[in-house]
């Protein structure tokens, strides 16, 4: 306002300087200079009596040094000399705490700085409760600092800086309120312990890397013989359940061998008693004879015979027509011997064709095929091994 004036007056000097110098348009030079004068003056009244106040702003006027009211945003009349116009930024703003050495619980020097975000709610008060509010929410935040930092353990201050912002938040809202400030957030934005302090931390660092390095060692170990361990288990379950299938085969072919032995032997028995019971008396000394010159064939000088021999010799004599006379036996029928010991298929049971041989052995191919595929399929299923908890 004081520059206007000024600007003013320098321009009407020249005016003033021609109205002296011209004697006959005298008059008319003073009344101009008169005018611009008074033009000047009102312009300086205006510019002393209209405060304009931004959106983001407002003010406290007062009056002869006394609280008269708050001026609200847009263009708002003073009285010259009388009022007074502070004005308030009600926008949030930014303080910058001093970095400072805080020691923690643990006695741990540390250089601590924050960082603090607050608006102005209520101008009056932040005018008139203190003298700068911004100068005292840092002293208050430092002193705050300092006592929320010394309840902690260096390790706490590290680990639980949201902690220690909520902290120092709440306390200075409680204690700015009475200046009209609201604290909005406070930011930890460093905490540098002193350097004896960081070369413990990094040695402690090391040494806990190595003890993790060491359990995961372990660990690996430990799965790799567990594995080792699964896999003895799962081949000589194999080599077991191989053998045992090779026995089954064996038994089964034995089995079988014996089944068709003895069921060729029964047919021989079958076929021989059949034959026999046709035969007379002369057919059976024919064949005694015959046996008896094979065993004389033989190697062996002892003999064992199960019948008198001179039975044998009044047999052959009787065949070759000698003076006893034997009655001719007569000859059994099948038909009879079918009704007194039954059929041979009822007593010996039916002997299996070549083709019924040859759909059992396939059976039991396939059954040992079956049982081989399943055991294989059983061991190769991976096994997950249970979580090793960590040490």
């Amino acid at each position: 306002m004081l520059a206007c004036a000024a600007l003013i007056v320098l321009l009407t000097l020249p005016v003033a300087a021609a109205a002296e110098g011209d004697d006959d348009g005298g008059g008319l030079g003073w009344l101009f200079f008169g005018l611009i004068i008074l033009v000047a003056m009102v312009i300086v009244v205006l510019f002393a009596v209209i405060r304009q106040v931004e959106q983001y702003e407002t003010a406290v006027r007062l009056r002869l040094g006394k609280y008269h009211d708050m001026l609200n945003p847009g263009w708002n009349f003073v009285i010259p000399f009388l009022d007074q116009a502070i004005m308030v930024d009600l926008r949030t703003q930014v303080l910058d705490v001093p970095r400072q050495e805080v020691i923690t619980k643990d006695n741990s020097p540390t250089m601590v700085d924050a960082v603090i975000y607050f608006r102005v709610a209520d101008g009056k008060r932040a005018i008139l409760e203190v003298s700068s509010y911004r100068q005292a929410i840092i002293n208050m935040a430092q002193t705050t600092l300092r006592a929320v930092i010394g309840d902690m353990e260096l390790d706490q201050v590290l680990s639980n800086r949201d902690r220690i912002n909520h902290g120092l938040r709440d306390r200075l809202d409680v204690e700015t309120d009475k200046w009209g400030v609201k604290v909005e957030n406070v930011e930890i934005r460093e905490v540098d312990p002193s350097p004896n302090v960081k070369q413990a931390m990094e040695d402690q660092t090391a040494a806990e890397r190595n003890r993790r390095a060491n359990i995961l060692r372990a660990d690996g170990e430990k799965r790799a013989a567990i594995l080792n361990a699964e896999g003895d288990k799962q081949s000589r379950i194999l080599e077991a359940e191989g053998l045992r299938q090779a026995q089954i085969l064996e038994a089964q072919g034995q089995r079988t061998a014996r089944i068709l032995e003895q069921q060729g032997e029964a047919q021989g028995l079958r076929i021989i008693s059949m034959g026999a019971a046709a035969m007379d008396s002369k057919a059976l000394t024919i064949m005694s004879l015959d046996t008896l010159k094979q065993l004389g064939a033989g190697a062996s000088t002892k003999f064992v015979l199960p019948f008198e021999l001179t039975k044998l010799m009044e047999g052959a004599a009787e065949y070759v027509g000698a003076s006893r006379a034997t009655p001719d036996k007569e000859l059994a029928k099948v038909g009879d011997l079918e009704k007194a010991l039954g059929k041979a298929d009822d007593v010996l049971g039916p002997i299996p064709t070549a083709e019924e041989m040859a759909k059992e052995m396939n059976a039991i191919k396939e059954e040992v095929a079956a049982a081989a595929t399943h055991i294989t399929a059983s061991t190769d299923e991976p096994k997950e091994l249970e979580d090793v908890p960590e040490a």
